[in-house]
């Protein structure tokens, strides 16, 4: 590039640098991204001088002064099968390219570190499984899979890291996921690419991809104390969830143990997947969808625990490997309430301290 100058030259590095016109390629994904988006330019540029070149061809042969009486030319069925199966044999390959790097970018592998995001106007609010919390903020491991759990607070947003090629509305009421595998520590570039509102364009953060030992003394150095699985035990608790939920064969609500992405059969013969949209929906709606051998009980949680709180007694019921957890927070709480409060303690008077996950009414 000798012949650009100097300044002219760094200034437009810099420029697609920091305007993200072309972010590197900081993912195991964004390669294959890539390459999908350079072979459709490739085939347009190709199509669109084959167009110009033919019509040109064509006008300058065919002109008037060439050919002042028109002949009649009649159709051929080869040229037009040609024509057309060779667009359609084109589409179908990127068809097919397309649906395979969908489903690579939406499919998580087993082992991926779940984190939680959910979009509010207008900020993004991250919560990490071990308890930390960030807003407008991601911080992740590199070469590690991270899948990323979204759901909005209000209206649609979209969660977009134009380095690692990824993409994923959040919307209200439902859980999404978008999958990546960072590859370089760095810092990146975190969007809403939905109009979501009055300060849409502010609703930007960062993504700070660390090497292993750094994220582990970032995660060790940021933690609330507890996990979001333990926010959620005292979470199922205060709400009185282990007395219909006991994991036991006379139990008046299914057996949380293993439930997690297990086959439900339903009430109808119908059987559901208890990933983490089906258990949210069952906290919020448990009549929608009742499990065969139960009738509908269970009280409608709607507006009475707040988006985190949902997270936190998701991530809890994740982590019920054994009814032996169950049993013993039942038998903690039977312990915590017949012991009587001490005179002068700090719940009594003015009530008990407020719940994280529990909405004021």
């Amino acid at each position: 590039m000798s012949h650009i100058s100097p300044v002219l030259w760094q200034f437009l590095v810099n420029w697609f640098k920091n305007f993200a016109v072309f972010p590197p390629e900081a993912s195991t994904i964004a390669p294959y991204a890539d390459a999908l988006y350079f072979a459709l330019v490739g085939v347009t540029i190709t199509g669109l001088v084959l167009v110009f070149a033919m019509v040109t061809f064509f006008s300058i042969r065919y002109r008037k002064d060439r050919h002042p009486e028109a002949v009649q030319i009649e159709g051929s069925t080869v040229l037009e099968a040609t024509w057309t199966l060779i667009p359609l044999g084109i589409f179908l390959v990127f068809f097919v390219w397309g649906a395979l790097l969908y489903f690579r970018i939406y499919n998580a592998p087993p082992n991926a570190m779940n984190v939680y995001v959910v979009g509010k106007q207008w900020m993004w609010k991250v919560e990490h499984p071990g308890g930390q919390h960030e807003i407008n903020a991601l911080h992740i491991p590199a070469g590690i899979p991270i899948q990323v759990t979204l759901i909005s607070q209000d209206v649609f947003h979209s969660f977009s890291i134009p380095a690692f090629r990824v993409k994923r509305e959040a919307i209200p009421g439902r859980y999404t996921t978008v999958f990546f595998q960072a590859t370089r520590p760095g810092k990146y570039h975190l969007f809403c690419t939905q109009y979501c509102g009055t300060d849409h364009s502010g609703m930007v953060g960062w993504v700070y991809v660390m090497a292993p030992d750094d994220y582990r003394a970032w995660a060790a150095g940021n933690t609330s104390g507890a996990s979001l699985a333990q926010n959620g035990e005292r979470l199922f608790a205060v709400m009185g969830c282990n007395a219909c939920h006991t994991g036991t064969s006379q139990a008046r609500g299914p057996n949380l143990f293993g439930l997690y992405n297990s086959r439900v059969r339903m009430t109808d013969g119908s059987t559901m997947v208890a990933n983490e949209a089906y258990l949210r929906e069952k906290i919020l709606n448990p009549s929608l969808h009742v499990p065969a051998g139960f009738v509908p009980i269970m009280p409608n949680y709607q507006g009475q625990i707040s988006e985190s709180g949902l997270i936190d007694l998701v991530e809890y019921i994740k982590s019920l490997d054994s009814n032996y957890r169950l049993h013993q927070m039942m038998n903690k709480s039977v312990l915590d309430s017949a012991q009587p409060e001490p005179i002068g303690s700090a719940n009594q008077g003015a009530g008990a301290a407020p719940v994280p996950g529990v909405q004021k009414p």
